[in-house]
């Protein structure tokens, strides 16, 4: 056989390879046997030791995996991989609807998509022209790791996609194990002595974290799409009909378990189904995820920082177990909240083992009437944080203790106030070292001024020398104050230094989560941020100026305004100020290529989400504002576009379709 009739064949086997593939993993309708699949795949994988130039990127045989890799590299996302807010029961999954009503305005029925909430690893799967050119973790949501080819090992993933198909195409999904390949898995494990899995999720993330990806195809790993990021054609109109044309392009979807209800009523009664049936299916589910099936709808309701408005986790009751409370300890926060949490005598909840549960209150104590010596349930809250759910009260041996609510601080011994409509009694001592600690430790987190290397062991220390009084003192720790700490050498000081020189130009809504005004968490510090563009300008704002802003309500507004009155917040502020930590939004919000320009999005998009293009927008610098003005600078006009767009004529605006302005961010992404 001579290289062009080697290279017609292999192109004849991989195109039915590849067919093959797709009617077994997506479809479920294979037309072969795995005996007849096997003789054309040993056929490829001869020609290709033959003639190794045929052994192309999108080859059946890439299935076997590649060489070692020494790590992976970062690849960002083009759009944000968003996560999911949770839902624990049904008033929760109501009150998820009516947040939905109240932001659109209207009290209608709306129709969801219900799916099984797979316990695997998101990935996202880039395919240009067709063919898979790109896989990665989902990270943090805007960066993940680059593992191609151990994607490309996973016989459910396909290497090209059914024909005609978009240039581009970003597809979210969820690669997990089945609960039998799994116990097999660890069996063989056990064989051979090695350490088994603790869960189907820790073994689906470790095969995906090898470097060497011969091992990854050698695991029992499946793959389920759900969602897409970019596209370059035209969406259909709902959820629901995405997920069917991801199934002829040959992607596998979990339509077989996906459920459409057409009112909250169905959508429970799916619910609660599935919580029915979660032990009879063959992978391990946590939930149920349920969308806005109305891909305009999801449009229209956007996202928030970090979950889109559209889609909630309903998630089940966690496994539970049963343990004895050894004592009851007081926790104060960096707020001054004193909550009680148990010391547990330590017992295995789901494959973890726990020695503490939350108790949160002394509501929740007299709910439970828990004491000191009880025997109690206790299961790991949203499968993290363990909770006492319920006390055996026929198993007291008459020993066990209650615990009052304190009058004193546990930490300083300082006065204790609960504040009517609160659940918890608070510190009234600004200088208690509890509070300091916890506002410390909030202060350097990662998703705060991210000051790596600053742990709590170093602020303890830090803290029992008196060196630090305030966060603001942070900025004034001199090398030998840190080579004065435990297991702190030069190098680690030198790089916990540059750490803390680094964060002083945090973005303003970094800064203000990590102050830590009440009600202020991630979202709303980048609303604020957003809306006032300096910490200046925030604390100048008035409660009238706070309220104008759509998602700012008066216990926020009262927070705000209640933390830059206090004369001890000025005087921290002012110091962070002098110690030259000046939030970046405030020195370099003019910088991109759309810095300075306002875009406004009027009318239903068909190729993008809202949230989807205000993160383009904010990807150059720009800022996607809610309403047209004279300041506007361009208003990209969708179907059905309304008031919004008549003012834009009115006032003369540069008005743009969603081509347009696809196209300048395509010109930008290539500048």
């Amino acid at each position: 056989m001579n290289t062009e009739q080697a290279a017609r064949r292999h192109q004849q086997l991989s195109a039915e390879l590849h067919r093959h593939g797709r009617l077994y993993h997506s479809f479920d309708r294979p037309e072969i046997s795995d005996a007849d699949y096997d003789r054309l795949f040993r056929e490829l994988l001869e020609l290709e030791q033959a003639f190794p130039q045929l052994a192309t990127a999108d080859s059946p045989s890439q299935r076997v995996g590649a060489p070692p890799l020494e790590k992976f590299p970062s690849v960002r996302h083009g759009l944000p991989m968003l996560s999911l807010e949770n839902a624990a029961n049904d008033e929760e999954i109501g009150e998820f609807e009516a947040r939905i009503q109240r932001f659109l305005g209207q009290s209608d029925a709306l129709e969801y998509v219900c799916e099984p909430k797979l316990d695997g690893v998101a990935v996202e799967l880039v395919y240009q022209a067709g063919r898979l050119t790109v896989g990665s973790t989902r990270g943090d949501g805007q960066t993940g790791e680059q593992i191609t080819e151990n994607l490309r090992t996973i016989a459910a993933i396909p290497l090209l996609l059914q024909e005609p198909c978009p240039e581009l195409l970003e597809v979210r999904g969820e690669v997990y194990m089945d609960l039998a390949a799994f116990q097999a898995l660890n069996r063989e494990r056990e064989e051979e002595g090695l350490p088994v899995f603790a869960n189907p999720r820790n073994a689906a993330a470790g095969s995906l974290r090898q470097l060497d990806s011969t091992i990854t195809a050698r695991r029992p790993l499946q793959f389920f799409a759900y969602g897409i990021g970019r596209i370059s054609t035209p969406l259909p109109d709902s959820h629901r009909q995405l997920l069917e044309q991801l199934r002829q392009w040959g992607l596998r979807v979990n339509l077989e378990e996906t459920r459409l209800a057409a009112n909250l009523s169905e959508l429970l009664a799916n619910f609660h189904d599935l919580q029915l049936r979660r032990d009879q299916l063959p992978y391990e589910i946590d939930g149920m995820v349920v969308k806005v099936n109305s891909l305009a709808l999801q449009s229209e309701l956007g996202t928030k920082t970090r979950t889109p408005r559209w889609a909630v986790a309903c998630k089940f009751p966690p496994r539970q177990a049963t343990t004895r409370v050894e004592d009851i300890v007081l926790q104060v926060g960096r707020t001054g909240a004193i909550t009680p949490v148990a010391q547990l005598r330590p017992v295995e909840v789901s494959g973890v083992t726990v020695s503490r549960a939350s108790l949160h209150n002394w509501d929740e104590i007299a709910r439970l009437d828990v004491r000191i010596g009880d025997t109690v349930v206790v299961e790991r809250a949203g499968d993290v944080i363990p909770d006492v759910v319920r006390v055996l009260k026929d198993q007291r041996s008459g020993q066990e203790r209650m615990v009052p609510l304190p009058e004193t601080c546990p930490a300083c011994g300082g006065p204790v106030v609960k504040l009517d409509g609160e659940v918890v009694p608070r510190c009234q001592e600004l200088s208690c070292p509890a509070r300091l600690r916890e506002s410390l430790k909030h202060f350097v987190a990662r998703r705060a001024m991210d000051i790596d290397g600053l742990g709590e062991r170093t602020l303890e220390v830090l803290l029992e020398k008196g060196l630090i009084r305030s966060v603001a003192d942070l900025y004034s720790l001199r090398r030998e104050d840190l080579l004065a700490c435990p297991r702190q050498g030069e190098k680690s000081v030198d790089k916990l230094l540059k750490a803390i020189a680094g964060s002083k130009s945090r973005p303003l809504n970094r800064l203000l989560f990590a102050l830590g005004i009440r009600h202020v968490g991630e979202h709303l510090a980048k609303v604020l941020a957003d809306q006032f563009g300096s910490l200046e300008a925030l604390a100048a704002a008035d409660r009238d100026a706070l309220l104008a802003i759509h998602e700012v309500g008066p216990q926020v507004a009262d927070s705000v305004l209640d933390f830059f009155r206090k004369a001890r917040n000025r005087t921290i502020l002012d110091e962070l100020q002098q110690s030259g930590v000046i939030p970046q939004s405030a020195v370099s919000r003019n910088t991109g290529p759309w810095s300075g320009r306002s875009f406004v999005f009027t009318g239903s998009l068909e190729r993008l989400t809202r949230g989807q293009a205000q993160e383009l927008v904010e990807k150059f610098g720009g800022r996607a504002a809610g309403s047209v003005s004279k300041k506007t600078d361009y208003v990209i006009a969708g179907a059905d576009a309304g008031s919004k767009l008549d003012k834009a004529r009115q006032l003369n605006l540069p008005i743009l379709s969603e081509e347009d302005f696809l196209r300048m961010v395509t010109e930008q992404e290539q500048s």
